[in-house]
């Protein structure tokens, strides 16, 4: 009996440990925005040197912390200081972290619980998408060089205000602003500053986020600032294609695992890397939620697509390696060794028969610079 008992016990444990491993996130895995801890922090980007070295280490499923360390960070973005925090009317609804920087909602524990949307909830998801997309376009028309970036953020805030939204990013885990700006090798989450002027040749990506009556819609995407290289463009247009071709596999019965290898393989075909470390993520009512939607091949149990799911893919891509440096600020992320990233995103919905991208461009926006060339 006694060694019938002891056998038991090692099954039991083994299946224990088993079922624990089979419920751990990727190493790398983080939400398209970082927990940051401190609210304190002023420091920005801007165009210069910066030094700082964090390593992305899992606090929690589908997002990360970081530890500080210090390494010189190749590329020309530097440190700044922000303008003062822009204020919200208190006639405009608000998420539950506006106040104190805390989302009160969380994520399932299981990565493969997806909330299915309601007729309701969908109508409001679309309306939030449609002011996002909105608020993008005149957004995009106003970069252009010599705006700082600072005067971008307070465009989206203003824009977002006046259609009764409130601009997402602003206080989410303490965000300082009311979108990213993300320039040449900043990987995402870029801090507008008031000293960081946009040059002509640069990249920049604009994430723009609108919580519009309970509902978040996101969206961004990757533009010139005047004239940029062969090279530059050549990244954009494989990002675009990239991303895409992910949406296009999009529908029910889908393994959420599958938009990842598109992505990597047409990135990879062309030389390119697609970030690890953050990633797509579900949204309506919250600005973060399941599922986790990874930018390269993988074979993770992140659910299957079903009518009324609503998330986002949003590939960051990369001339070079795809690793990236956190910032102490805790928010910017750039490239390791310096080289450009770009991003597109939208926010999508998975139909009966398909796909629908909620923050799709109007027939009144902006088109794509290769769309205009001759």
């Amino acid at each position: 009996p006694v060694l019938h008992m002891a056998a038991l016990r090692s099954v039991v444990l083994v299946c224990i440990a088993v079922h624990i491993q089979a419920f751990q996130p990727p190493a790398a895995l983080s939400s398209s925005f970082l927990r940051k801890s401190d609210a304190s922090t002023r420091v920005v980007q801007s165009h210069g040197r910066r030094s700082g070295l964090a390593v992305p280490q899992m606090s929690g499923f589908g997002f990360a912390k970081t530890i500080g360390g210090k390494k010189n960070t190749p590329g020309a973005q530097k440190p700044s200081v922000l303008s003062p925090r822009r204020t919200i009317p208190p006639e405009i609804m608000v998420p539950d972290y506006a106040a104190d920087g805390n989302p009160k909602s969380r994520a399932p524990t299981m990565p493969w619980d997806i909330y299915k949307n309601t007729p309701e909830d969908i109508a409001g998801i679309r309306k939030a998408a449609r002011a996002a997309r909105e608020v993008l376009d005149l957004a995009g028309q106003a970069v252009k060089a010599g705006v700082t970036t600072d005067e971008i953020d307070e465009l989206v805030h203003t824009e977002t205000i006046k259609r009764g939204g409130y601009p997402s990013p602003l206080n989410y885990c303490d965000f300082p602003k009311s979108v990213c700006t993300s320039i040449n090798e900043v990987v995402c989450h870029g801090i507008p500053c008031t000293r960081t002027k946009l040059k002509p040749g640069d990249i920049v990506n604009v994430d723009v986020t609108v919580f519009l009556d309970g509902y978040h819609g996101d969206c961004s995407e990757t533009f010139c600032v005047g004239e940029v290289d062969d090279e530059a463009k050549r990244l954009i247009k494989t990002t675009y294609k990239a991303w895409q071709a992910a949406i296009a596999i999009c529908k029910p019965g889908v393994p959420y695992s599958h938009i990842g290898g598109v992505i990597e393989e047409i990135a990879q075909a062309e030389g390119y890397s697609s970030t690890r470390n953050f990633c797509g993520h579900g949204v309506g009512k919250t600005f973060h939620t399941n599922p986790t939607v990874l930018h390269y091949k993988n074979k993770q149990n992140n659910g299957v697509m079903a009518e009324g799911h609503v998330f986002t893919i949003e590939p960051m891509i990369n001339e070079g390696v795809a690793q990236n440096v956190m910032w102490k600020d805790k928010w910017t992320a750039t490239t390791k060794d310096g080289k450009r990233s770009a991003q597109f995103e939208h926010t999508l919905l998975i139909t009966k028969d398909g796909v629908e991208p909620l923050t799709a461009k109007t027939e009144t926006s902006p088109r794509y610079f290769w769309e205009t060339e001759a």
